[in-house]
């Protein structure tokens, strides 16, 4: 899979609306009300990780949960990581 364009990359922001471009990856932070609800979110979001094939880094402190999407075989943005970041964003 090709990694995507910048140009690409900044025309495919609006459907994953909350979600920044950083570096060559998606980056959004998640609030929870407390440590158990992000625990929870990271455990639904695993599901769809795994079912795409696709991983996000996860960094998860207290009730927040920040995740980064990037495509490292591809050097960059690719659209599995836009479609996972839209189905994320939903679960969240």
């Amino acid at each position: 899979m090709r990694a995507l364009s910048e140009a690409e990359a900044e025309s495919h922001m609006g459907l994953v609306p909350g979600w920044q471009l950083e570096n060559k990856a998606l980056t959004r932070t998640f609030e929870f009300e407390d440590f158990r609800g992000a625990l929870e979110f990271v455990n639904q979001l695993g599901k769809l990780a795994e079912e795409a094939g696709h991983h996000p880094d996860i960094d998860i402190r207290a009730n927040r949960v920040r995740l980064v999407l990037t495509t490292h075989d591809a050097s960059g943005l690719t659209e599995k990581d836009f479609d996972l970041a839209a189905k994320l964003g939903k679960l969240a």
